[in-house]
């Protein structure tokens, strides 16, 4: 049964059904950035500052991506390689991911590394993963022309407050997710509680320093250095 899944996971046919899919992603992003390219250079960015943001960006998107590169090779072990490949470059969340196609084999009785993988709880864990993030997709559809409306509607003419909102949710996002991490006191802590202690000291070092590189690479070294620190703490 469960080569039987295997062959179906990485077939063809779930190949270009996953292929499509991160076609449609790659465009968006080709659009998109070409577009933000145009916009910059009409609102008075030279294209020396265009080219500089452009390398900062690819820079600090390494850690991420090695992040979740990881994180994929864990997921094709289960899931097989299109639908993970397909997953993490839609959400790029290895913790949903694996939760929501744990829950959906759990309903079949089966316990991912455990159990043999069934076809039909290789189904379950596909659409739980599908229908558990459509709501997204759904809410960012309906909502994103309005949120202009709502910006103004809440700040008027303050663009400083939005600012200090905007800055205030994101940190408030890290810190829940980082808080869980910590007070779960094990090697996530360990990684969470390293990779913090290194981004704040690259970034003191960096402006002291006026290292304008180390500011760009301190969140892969960060990442990077936090993993390392778990994988070779004692416990």
């Amino acid at each position: 049964m469960e080569q039987s899944y295997l062959l179906i996971a990485n077939s063809l046919w779930v190949w270009l059904a996953a292929g499509s899919a991160v076609a449609v992603v790659l465009a968006q992003a080709f659009l998109f950035a070409r577009k933000s390219y145009s916009a910059g250079l009409d609102i008075g960015l030279t294209d020396t500052q265009m080219k500089d943001a452009i390398r900062s960006s690819v820079i600090t998107s390494i850690g991420p991506s090695l992040v979740i590169l990881s994180a994929m090779i864990a997921l094709l072990v289960s899931l097989g390689g299109p639908m993970a490949w397909m997953r993490l470059a839609f959400i790029g969340s290895a913790m949903f991911e694996m939760m929501a196609a744990s829950l959906g084999m759990q309903a079949v009785n089966v316990t991912i590394g455990q159990d043999a993988v069934t076809e039909i709880a290789y189904a379950n864990a596909v659409w739980t993963m599908t229908l558990g993030s459509i709501g997204w997709i759904i809410v960012a559809t309906l909502s994103a022309d309005k949120m202009d409306k709502v910006q103004k509607k809440f700040s008027g003419s303050d663009t400083t407050l939005m600012g200090v909102v905007a800055t205030a949710a994101v940190l408030a996002a890290f810190g829940v997710n980082s808080a869980t991490h910590i007070i779960a006191l094990n090697k996530n802590s360990v990684s969470c509680i390293a990779g913090g202690a290194i981004m704040l000291a690259l970034s003191v070092i960096g402006d002291k320093k006026k290292i304008k590189w180390l500011g760009e690479w301190s969140l892969f070294f960060a990442l990077m250095g936090g993993m390392m620190t778990a994988v070779c703490w004692p416990f």
